[in-house]
């Protein structure tokens, strides 16, 4: 580990686990702290860094800082982030500004376009934001920056239960090989989970969300690109992403968001498309991929009916031929689950699907089998479904009901599905032997089906 300044700082000091600050300084303290144990903890580094095309390995070096003062300073001496991380890989330097907010403080797009001229002025090659707002990806900002101002500045964002998350999960699953690293993460654990610090989730949805609710019960009209929508949807997206990072920390590997390529690449696009998606549908959705599951977790709200909906769709197993042996499947997988909300819709070639509560299914099968006598099922897909009534347009209890719905759902059916697969091709009981299927095998194969009239007549 370095303990030069880089030349374009005039001022910096190494960030400390232990800072001496103000009491009233939470957003230094937290900096200060994250800044350290990034310094100090190696595998912590690398999930970190890793996660913005940084690789650390062991011969890296990590320094950070914070009240940095920068030698060129465009602003008249007004440019003083919360830190700095250097990475130092023999000859090569990367480095990244990083400005911090804690508890409510939000982003401004006027200090971060500022900062992304202090970088370029200085050669630093990235800005990173923390805060407690949400991103899908790490260059996913939630602030919405001119792309010109980025120019070949790196602009990333990290939320600080983001931060958390990877502490927990390099923790839970015995991640940091040092023991005294592993000590400074837990430390890191226990602050950052602290009350007292700042950082907290998702937990209320805009002001405009009440109204849009009332405007969608009654089939009022909503306007494609107004700011209500833009701003429900941009805090959905929010949500769906603090929901990946509770289920991550509930199930110990790092659950995702299913998107489409071009969604992945461009957040601006995403929140066009489920603004336009909810204006036609007046749906929030999303898919959630637990690594291992059977299949991702589709999560629908439906405004309009004011209705939660989780659910998982499973290919039906192509072994059983009839209906209620392919239903039945199904049904055992689901011998442990309260049937209370509890739906299964039968997917059929070419006519949709059929839906019926589990408890109605588990006291006759038939009453799903038969729906369509002449067809089997291709898909089994099992619902919980939620309707919270009151308490949907309340910005507070919505996001509350559907974190209590999510992992209540995954919890109680999603990790105990296992999806049907189809069983490995055998060796046909006279190809059992090399020789069967060398030439000479094939070609008493060919003869004898032409013996049988297959491929003609022999002379």
């Amino acid at each position: 580990m370095t303990t030069d300044r880089p030349d374009y700082l005039v001022q910096g000091e190494r960030a400390r686990l232990f800072p001496v600050l103000a009491e009233t300084s939470r957003e230094g303290r937290a900096t200060s702290v994250f800044l350290a144990s990034l310094a100090y903890v190696d595998e912590y580094a690398d999930r970190l860094l890793g996660s913005l095309g940084r690789k650390v390995g062991k011969t890296s070096r990590v320094a950070n800082y914070t009240e940095v003062v920068f030698r060129k300073c465009p602003f008249d001496g007004k440019c003083r982030p919360d830190g700095l991380i250097t990475v130092r890989t023999g000859n090569s330097a990367w480095s990244a500004l990083v400005e911090t907010k804690i508890a409510n403080a939000t982003l401004a797009a006027e200090q971060i376009t500022n900062y992304l001229k202090l970088a370029r002025e200085n050669g630093v090659d990235a800005v990173i934001t923390i805060s407690n707002d949400y991103a899908t990806s790490p260059d996913h900002h939630p602030v919405a920056i001119d792309k010109r101002a980025v120019g070949k500045v790196d602009l990333y964002h990290w939320s600080w239960m983001h931060l958390l998350t990877e502490a927990d999960l390099l923790l839970t699953n015995d991640g940091v090989s040092d023991l005294d690293q592993r000590i400074i993460l837990n430390e890191l654990r226990r602050f950052l989970s602290h009350e007292s610090t700042g950082v907290k989730g998702f937990d209320r949805m805009p002001a405009e969300w009440p109204e849009l609710v009332r405007s969608a019960a009654v089939g009022g009209r909503i306007a494609a690109g107004s700011a209500e929508v833009r701003s429900v949807v941009s805090a959905w997206q929010q949500e769906t992403s603090d929901l990946c990072l509770l289920l991550s920390r509930q199930t110990g590997v790092n659950v995702s968001q299913k998107l489409a390529r071009a969604e992945r690449n461009d957040n601006a696009l995403r929140l066009k498309r489920g603004c336009d998606h909810f204006v036609a549908k007046q749906l929030l959705e999303t898919k959630l991929v637990v690594p291992g599951a059977a299949r991702e977790i589709d999560l629908c709200v439906d405004v309009r009916g004011r209705s939660i909906m989780a659910a998982m769709r499973l290919d039906a197993p192509e072994d059983r031929k009839g209906s209620a042996a392919r239903i039945n499947w199904l049904i055992r997988q689901l011998a442990d689950v309260e049937d209370a909300d509890v739906h299964v819709r039968v997917h059929w070639p070419r006519v949709g699907h059929t839906q019926h509560k589990l408890s109605e299914i588990r006291t006759d099968v038939d009453i799903a089998a038969k729906a369509h006598p002449d067809r089997v099922p291709v898909a089994l897909e099992v619902c919980r479904v939620w309707m919270p009534q009151g308490r949907f347009s309340q910005v507070r209890n919505f996001i509350v009901d559907i974190e209590d719905l999510v992992s209540g759902f995954y919890a109680d059916i999603g990790q105990n599905l296992n999806s049907w697969q189809k069983p490995a091709p055998k060796t046909r009981a006279d190809r059992r032997l090399p020789e069967d299927v060398a030439p000479a095998g094939l070609r008493e194969d060919a003869e004898e089906e032409l013996s049988e009239g297959w491929g003609g007549t022999t002379e």
